[in-house]
């Protein structure tokens, strides 16, 4: 019933911009905390950045001053604007919904290079 699809992973350059959305359906979207985790070739998941349902943020540190985290209640969407990329930031990115309990997207592709 609950699902989470992600979408705009893609090939950019360092430097470069992207914007990833996240489409929810099944759940209550607009009461919940969202959020983004991403997970690179040998490491461990890593949170990115969330939105609380008053639009309250936090973002890891490495993020801070370049990714930006929305949320569209009327589209039950959350996005994550990514700006200045760099290669560190080649992941799979993962979308989050955490209520009662987390429900967690597919992951999207995002490769950083030049």
């Amino acid at each position: 019933q609950v699902q989470l699809v992600e979408s705009g992973g893609g090939l950019v350059q360092p430097g470069g911009s992207l914007r990833l959305s996240c489409a929810t359906s099944g759940i209550s979207f607009s009461s919940a905390t969202m959020g983004w985790h991403r997970q690179a070739p040998g490491k461990e998941r890593a949170f990115v950045a969330s939105i609380t349902s008053g639009n309250v943020t936090i973002y890891a540190d490495s993020m801070k001053g370049r990714f930006t985290i929305s949320r569209d209640n009327a589209k039950s969407t959350v996005y994550l604007e990514m700006n200045s990329v760099k290669p560190e930031d080649t992941a799979v990115y993962y979308c989050g919904l955490f209520g009662g309990r987390a429900y967690w997207g597919q992951g999207t592709q995002v490769t950083v290079s030049s």
